[in-house]
């Protein structure tokens, strides 16, 4: 690990997390990371994902492999936790002109009924809000595997590029989806 000085814009948990060269782990490794963050912060240490600042999170989700996401996503338990944080970060970085729209997902290889895992995103009076019911008729649903999920909601991957490869499949209104990560900003804090 890199030595490193406490910055006054980056809390501490943030500065260890980015001290960590995620190259240097291997898949299990980079799992286990993720896990202790995940078990630290149900042990109410304060040391959690939820209290990684978005920018620390979306630089993890980047320096990550693609073989180190694969593996995260493969997790039972972890799947869960990283999609459900990653749809709670939308609902904090939604844009204000962000217009209303509900979107399905569906991703690959999960455990839900038909092998997916379901979510949905309600967009709605400037309020984005994301959970496994999906009760509203969505104008599109997305299928897409979890991985490529992380990357383009952290803005690590093209929506359109991956749509073109295959990689993502719509039902509904194509330009909208590949639109949708521009109406959020995951600067802002």
């Amino acid at each position: 690990m890199k030595r490193w000085n406490r910055l006054p814009d980056m809390s501490v948990f943030d500065q260890f997390a980015r001290s960590i060269d995620i190259a240097k782990l291997d898949e299990d490794q980079f799992v286990r990371l993720i896990e202790t963050m995940d078990m630290l912060g149900k042990a109410g240490t304060g040391i959690e994902l939820a209290n990684l600042s978005t920018s620390t999170f979306v630089w993890i989700i980047e320096k990550a492999s693609a073989a180190q996401l694969e593996a995260l996503m493969a997790h039972d338990n972890l799947r869960t936790v990283v999609l459900s944080e990653i749809f709670s970060r939308m609902g904090k970085h939604l844009k204000q002109d962000a217009p209303d729209a509900v979107v399905h997902w569906r991703f690959i290889g999960g455990y839900d009924t038909g092998g997916y895992d379901r979510y949905q995103t309600v967009i709605e009076k400037g309020r984005c809000t994301s959970g496994i019911v999906q009760d509203r008729d969505p104008r599109a649903t997305v299928t897409i595997t979890p991985s490529d999920f992380l990357k383009v909601a952290t803005g690590n991957a093209s929506a359109p590029l991956l749509f073109i490869r295959g990689r993502v499949k719509v039902k509904g209104d194509i330009p909208f989806i590949a639109s949708f990560p521009n109406h959020f900003d995951l600067s802002s804090p």
